[in-house]
């Protein structure tokens, strides 16, 4: 049933300074003019009190809803005990021990406040125990907004032969080009070609394991393993996306590979600022002043990491995802959805591909079957942007892209979700946008 959506004159006016004194009106995430005021469990509210089923969640660390009661405990205890300190504590090193329970490569961890640096940190970790600068990257696999991380990102069509970089932003220097090569994400082929070759300069090869949502292809991920292994050079598996959220253990565990090095973030810490870097200890000493004896050293120094605020959500986080049957009822909604995507486009005969795993997916308006980044171009983005816009109308809120699950979504959620995917698919069907 579509909505009709209110503009007070208080939004009014928000909208107005937003554009006033934020460049584009935004925090330069969403870019639209629905102005968020609240959040709770698996819905969210505007400041004129339209109410909306969120499938944002902040871009994901919401996994286990807003507002959740046991987060709003751990961070109210905790903001009286002190806000940060500069110094090691007892909530950082509690929160640590439970990551490396968890994920299967994390010996060791470091605190950083963002994925952009937790990303940033990986790299430079593989490099300095490498001895070489040269990163392999995956061509469309997003990394964060670090330097080397912006290359080849949303490469174009008319992009160079791979694997020539591309630069994503402006203001980026020049010499990185240089020090990253770009990979098909599931052509193991021409990944093994380019590591084979390229060995002695590399310092290692970042992946996300599910690259946005294009799930690897079978065997890809083992044979990226055994390639890296096999000359040494760190492997390292982006999971600030997929980290505790496709499983407990991550993309890990749910794909059953095992890297070097990874970063993981957003569902860690149930909405507060904090992501990590983790892996092999023998990798992570290069964070350890001891280092400075073999020329491995890399300081890292971060008025926030493993701030106690954030460290405390994470600990509350992380006991209400190990609670019994949480990752089934998780893949059973994101499977409902998902199935009822396809069918909703399918019904109208409109083609479409919906791909990703159950907690973490995403439409594409495309006959064109998706393997790697180069056949995301075919997909129509206006018909996306419209689908965007009439979902709102309905009462459902997501980003640009990506749907993301959350514990808290209820059969209820789902149902008028799915009522809104049928309703939308008529009315573009009917409309021919």
């Amino acid at each position: 049933m579509t909505i009709t959506r209110k503009e007070t004159d208080s939004q009014a006016d928000l909208i107005e300074k937003a554009h006033r004194v934020l460049p584009g009106g935004s925090v330069g995430n969403v870019y639209s003019d629905t102005i968020i005021r609240r959040g709770a469990g698996s819905h969210i509210w505007d400041v004129s009190g339209n109410e909306y089923i969120d499938y944002l969640l902040g871009s994901g660390p919401m996994l286990i809803g807003h507002a959740h009661p046991d987060i709003v405990a751990a961070v109210s205890g905790q903001i009286g005990q002190g806000s940060t300190f500069f110094a090691t504590h007892e909530l950082a090193i509690l929160l640590a021990e439970e990551v490396t329970k968890a994920i299967p490569c994390a010996e060791q961890v470091r605190f950083t406040s963002t994925g952009t640096e937790a990303t940033l940190y990986a790299m430079r970790t593989a490099r300095a125990a490498r001895g070489r600068d040269r990163i392999l990257k995956f061509e469309g696999g997003f990394h964060g907004m670090n330097d080397y991380a912006l290359m080849s990102t949303f490469a174009p069509e008319n992009a160079p032969p791979l694997p020539a970089a591309v630069p994503d932003s402006a203001g980026l220097p020049g010499c990185i080009e240089n020090e990253m090569l770009i990979a098909p994400f599931n052509d193991i082929d021409a990944a093994t070609a380019l590591i084979e070759q390229h060995h002695d300069t590399l310092g290692g090869v970042i992946v996300e394991p599910c690259q946005r949502v294009i799930p690897p292809a079978p065997g890809f991920l083992a044979a990226l393993r055994e390639v890296t292994a096999r000359f040494d050079v760190p492997l390292i598996f982006d999971e600030i996306v997929t980290g505790f959220r496709v499983a407990y253990g991550g993309a890990q565990e749910y794909y059953g590979v095992t890297p070097d090095l990874c970063a993981i973030g957003k569902a860690m810490a149930g909405g507060l600022p904090l992501a990590a870097v983790a892996g092999r200890k023998e990798l992570m000493d290069c964070f350890n002043p001891t280092s400075k004896e073999d020329g491995r050293y890399m300081p890292h120094y971060g008025t926030l990491n493993g701030n106690p605020i954030s460290a405390a959500s994470g600990l509350a986080a992380l006991a209400v995802l190990r609670r019994e049957g949480t990752y089934e009822r998780l893949f059973d909604t994101g499977r409902q959805l998902m199935t009822a995507l396809q069918q909703a486009f399918d019904g109208v005969g409109t083609p479409v591909q919906v791909i990703g795993a159950p907690p973490v997916f995403d439409i594409y308006f495309t006959d064109q079957t998706i393997r790697c980044h180069r056949d995301t171009l075919t997909a129509d983005t206006a018909k996306v942007q419209t689908f965007n816009r009439r979902l709102l109308d309905h009462g459902i809120f997501r980003g640009d892209t990506k749907f993301y699950i959350s514990i808290m979504h209820s059969q209820e959620d789902v149902d008028r979700t799915v009522a809104a995917f049928n309703a939308v698919a008529e009315e573009m069907a009917a409309t021919s946008e």
